[in-house]
């Protein structure tokens, strides 16, 4: 059913300079998973630059602050940088198949990225529940994931403090830098075992996953929510089409 209200039953965010954020996180993550799969079998640049080209100029309307954006974008071009050198140098294609594969990669994973920051993890499990039917374990769980990563992240600044409070400093040694940092690594993980050992305790005596249950908030479905959906598809059409017409494609299997 489309209804013209709020996602999650709340105030939708006002201006178009964040309207991705009032589109439910269901009709994001399908389209996401669209693009994503539907640039699987083209390895030409041309293909994955409209589709990347497209979704970078969505960003400026998906409500997530800059600094935000720099730091999750940060691992996801070096993933490409370092695909395209490695094609490069060990690929048969040469620059043009280097440049198609870095550019394949990136256009994978910015959906996926604008899809994952610009929901709230609440608004996510309940679109996950409500509209794709997951099953609420995983979708708790998907839920919990979210929230606690602010939380590891505190813990590692926390560990961090300690250890320099204890006076092991690296200076410039890079061994004894590598050392300190896997020391930390591991008590980070220890405290995310525990963490997830009483999350998961917790779960279970509220008996998460052994029948229905009722929900606080309403995951909607509005008009824009399928529009976005629908686009999802023929961009992916339009980048083949482009592509095609310029005698660029290649596919994988080709």
């Amino acid at each position: 059913m489309t209804e013209t209200g709020p996602p999650s039953g709340r105030s939708r965010p006002g201006g178009v300079r964040s309207w991705l954020l009032g589109v439910n996180p269901a009709a994001k993550l399908i389209t996401a998973v669209v693009l994503s799969l539907g640039l699987i079998p083209a390895v030409d640049p041309v293909t994955g630059g409209v589709v990347l080209a497209v979704t970078a100029a969505v960003v400026p309307f998906s409500g997530i602050g800059r600094s935000t954006l720099l730091v999750l974008s940060v691992p996801f071009l070096l993933m490409g940088v370092s695909t395209g050198v490695v094609n490069l140098l060990y690929g048969q294609e040469g620059a043009w198949g280097a440049f198609g594969a870095a550019v394949r990669l990136l256009a994978i994973a910015l959906p996926g990225l604008l899809a994952a920051a610009s929901s709230d993890p609440t608004d996510l499990a309940d679109a996950l529940v409500q509209r794709l039917r997951v099953p609420e374990r995983p979708a708790m769980g998907v839920l919990a994931a979210l929230r606690l990563a602010p939380l590891l992240a505190d813990q590692w600044r926390t560990v961090t403090l300690a250890r320099r409070a204890r006076g092991l400093e690296a200076g410039r040694n890079p061994l004894a830098a590598l050392s300190i940092f896997l020391g930390k690594l591991f008590a980070l993980l220890v405290r995310a075992i525990r963490t997830g050992t009483l999350l998961a305790t917790a779960m279970d005596a509220r008996a998460f996953g052994t029948g229905p249950r009722s929900h606080a908030r309403v995951s909607r479905w509005r008009t824009a929510d399928t529009l976005l959906v629908v686009a999802g598809p023929l961009l992916l059409g339009a980048a083949y089409a482009v592509s095609a017409h310029l005698g660029t494609l290649r596919l994988l299997f080709g």
